[in-house]
């Protein structure tokens, strides 16, 4: 029997689903920006997000919280912005801040769902764990090599693993999918899939994709679709004009990689070409794999009770400004690609604000869950009913640089930074300002030149509380300021 499911919870938008409850596919992929086709990028080779895109909410206007991976994960899971978790490095659980948070896995759980994930969701690793409570079933992860050929791995000599040198920045191996992490997360979803079929409960899966995360290893079909030539190369080199020498950076990331230069050494214009040719190629490969999970979801016939979520972490840099990987509170790191399908509903966009911390309550109102409370998220789900309507007047994102915290207010046309230490006096912060209408670019800071902007903005920054200091706990090592 169909029934609307808005006479059911009034404050939701209308929309139908079977009486049953509907899954939930969440589909999260490592440092992807928005270089795809439903996006308008014409050199993207991504037909299996571009159809997803065509039957759901395309969100113009999607902001992480932070840009980098555990802290924008932390906002994913648990509703809660990382100044309020007082969590921006890698190391730290979010536990350790609120160790009965529950995430949105857990309220899913809570509720009835059979809740497993694969690959990457939470960040694993520089001393930060997964989270059983979230699961029914244990984390799968990937046993799947990252390189194919022995010649990239990371060296083994004693001076290259006190660098903590990694392995190549790129491979292209002309090997099957599934040879990669990637592609073994993606038939092991299938697989899930078609047990959640026989099953007959509700799921919540949520399947991690590792790539276009460095290295850019993918296998040769996917550099093959792209023809390096014709791939867009950076406009701009160097930083935005008048920004603070601490603002931007200079790819740390990459130069740990075994072929790349160190330092702040310029790459040269033949292996920044070669590397975007990489993300191209390694984005290619990752919609080849989440083709093959959504494939699975209508050959078992769960396709039209189920809402998909497509959700980046952070952006990227790709050159521009002389910046590579993420860790700024710039637009090419802070803007995500979003997408949301709901059965239902046609496909649709929306420039409204959001922030990866509204996708937990979004997602429990989505599913006619009761409105989990005590997070900093803020359900959009009425914009898959009214695109056009106003979600946020502004997003908030953050990234550290040493003891100071940059908090942005991102508005439509503005971005402010206010760069201080938590907790410090206003009048020792340090003020970024860009206007997207004027300068696309991004190519100068206007703080010194628009006071009355920047008084405006401020006051938007105010209605937020202090952000938290980073919460002390033992770090294990550098590398996950590096990360």
């Amino acid at each position: 029997m169909i029934r609307p499911l808005a006479l059911l919870f009034p404050l939701l938008p209308l929309a139908l689903f079977s009486a049953e409850k509907p899954n939930v596919l969440l589909i999260c992929v490592d440092d992807l920006k928005p270089v795809l086709g439903c996006y308008g990028d014409s050199y993207a080779k991504t037909p299996h997000l571009d159809a997803l895109a065509a039957r759901g909410l395309r969100l113009d206007g999607a902001y992480c919280n932070q840009a980098v991976c555990s802290p924008s994960r932390n906002a994913l899971m648990t509703g809660l912005r990382p100044e309020t978790l007082g969590i921006y490095d890698l190391a730290t659980n979010f536990r350790k801040a609120r160790p009965d948070a529950v995430t949105v896995a857990q309220y899913f759980k809570n509720h009835g769902y059979r809740t497993e994930a694969l690959g990457k969701i939470f960040h694993v690793g520089h001393g930060n764990k997964e989270d059983a409570a979230s699961w029914t079933v244990p984390h799968y992860g990937a046993k799947a090599p990252l390189f194919q050929n022995p010649e990239n791995n990371p060296p083994a000599t004693p001076a290259a693993k006190a660098k903590q040198l990694r392995g190549a920045a790129t491979e292209s191996a002309d090997v099957p999918d599934d040879a990669y992490p990637d592609g073994e997360i993606a038939r092991e979803a299938v697989r899930r899939i078609e047990a959640a079929k026989a099953k007959g409960e509700p799921f919540f899966l949520a399947v991690g994709f590792y790539k276009p995360h460095l290295p850019f290893a993918a296998p040769k079909k996917y550099w093959d679709m792209h023809d390096p030539a014709k791939l867009p190369m950076p406009k701009r080199d160097t930083p935005p004009e008048g920004a603070p020498a601490f603002a931007p950076q200079f790819g740390g990331e990459l130069r740990r990689y075994k072929d790349m230069p160190p330092g702040r050494t310029p790459l040269g214009r033949e292996l920044t070409r070669h590397l975007i040719h990489g993300y191209y190629a390694a984005t290619s490969y990752m919609d080849a794999c989440a083709g093959l999970v959504l494939d699975a979801l209508e050959a078992n016939g769960l396709a039209e009770n189920t809402i998909v979520v497509v959700w980046g972490d952070h952006g990227w840099h790709l050159g521009d400004h002389g910046m590579w990987c993420k860790h700024t509170n710039y637009e090419q790191a802070a803007r995500i690609p979003l997408l949301v399908v709901m059965p239902g509903k046609n496909g649709s966009v929306s420039r409204a604000l959001v922030e990866t911390a509204d996708l937990y309550p979004t997602l429990a109102g989505l599913a006619g869950l009761p409105a989990p409370a005590g997070l900093d998220g803020k359900s959009f789900a009425a914009l898959l009913d009214n695109p056009a309507s106003g979600h946020r007047d502004h997003v908030i994102h953050v990234f550290p640089r040493g003891n100071l915290l940059g908090r942005a207010i991102r508005t439509g046309r503005h971005r402010l930074v206010e760069w201080k230490k938590p907790g410090a006096a206003p009048d020792t912060a340090v003020f970024e300002l860009y206007d997207y209408l004027d300068d696309p670019g991004e190519t100068r800071n206007l703080a010194g030149e628009r006071p009355e902007t920047v008084a405006e903005l401020k006051k938007l920054l105010a209605t937020h509380p202090e952000a938290k200091p980073q919460i002390s706990v033992r770090q294990p090592s550098r590398e996950a300021r590096n990360r």
